[in-house]
């Protein structure tokens, strides 16, 4: 299982969400541009001393993500608040990519229909969104129970 970040403009968020991935066993994939500078040094910085245990790749586009090795198994799963199906309503597979968008705007409308599955995290009435790196770990976890099985 992978987890995907859409052009992420918080560097700290980037880097907690590396720390999950090291620490759950997900590999991770960044697609650019970035809102800050995208550095070993930045990364290293934001995710301390787990950037060593995280696999990582960067991709320089969408498209360059869309083409990449890494897509050729398992089905790319949108988290959005624009989305219609529950979290806990889906069937995860061990091959999918979990796709986060950028914290100031989601992905555009094209990234959604490249998806095959666009999923919320349901939340108490009145609260928009969570953390990136929360919705993350939260969603890395039930897709990870949910393929084991539970």
């Amino acid at each position: 299982m992978r987890l995907g970040f859409y052009q992420p403009d918080i560097a700290q968020n980037l880097g907690a969400s590396m720390r999950l991935g090291a620490c759950l066993g997900a590999e991770i994939d960044i697609i650019e541009p970035c809102g800050f500078p995208l550095t070993d040094r930045a990364l290293r910085r934001t995710a301390m001393d787990y950037a060593d245990l995280c696999r990582w790749k960067r991709h320089d586009s969408w498209s360059a993500f869309l083409q990449a090795p890494e897509r050729t198994d398992g089905r790319l799963i949108l988290f959005s608040t624009r989305a219609a199906l529950p979290l806990r309503d889906f069937a995860f597979e061990a091959g999918d990519t979990l796709l986060f968008g950028r914290e100031s705007a989601g992905v555009p409308d094209e990234v959604h229909e490249a998806c095959a599955a666009r999923l919320f995290i349901p939340l108490r009435q009145g609260a928009r969104s969570l953390n990136v790196a929360m919705a993350a770990a939260i969603a890395l976890w039930e897709a990870q129970q949910s393929v084991q099985g539970r």
